[in-house]
């Protein structure tokens, strides 16, 4: 996974974290998010569009997030925040849609209003982590 891109791996996640970020989720979230997770449990890289990088939050804020409804943020009720570009935008299921789940790019401040579709599924998501705008 991620093989031959720029992309800053950590350990990954144990099974026993997947499995709780699995049963706090309210929506089925896709198998490939959780092999990411299994491969580098948090980690960064570069997108070759909008927002042109990604950080991926750790297994242990996934479950915060879907255990606090994003961290409090009721105004994000219907995204699923999974990570961010580090500079003001995070990186969100749009749980509002049917499975295949989009991935949205949401402003901080700005909120659910600012959604922008960045990848159709999280498969397609993960086909563009770790590669730079010259790579596409």
């Amino acid at each position: 996974m991620l093989r031959g891109r720029n992309w800053h791996r950590a350990a990954g996640a144990s099974a026993n974290d997947i499995e709780v970020l699995r049963s706090v989720s309210s929506a089925t979230l896709p198998a490939s998010y959780f092999k990411l997770l299994s491969y580098s449990d948090g980690g960064e890289g570069p997108l070759p569009l909008d927002p042109f990088y990604f950080q991926l939050d750790p297994t242990s804020a996934a479950i915060a997030a879907a255990r606090t409804g994003n961290h409090g943020r009721s105004d994000l009720d219907g995204f699923l925040i999974f990570g961010s570009n580090g500079g003001g935008e995070y990186l969100a299921f749009d749980l509002r849609k049917e499975a295949p789940l989009p991935v949205v790019m949401i402003d901080m401040v700005a909120g659910p209003s600012s959604a922008k579709l960045v990848a159709s599924d999280f498969d397609a998501f993960l086909g563009l982590v770790g590669r730079d705008p010259e790579d596409s």
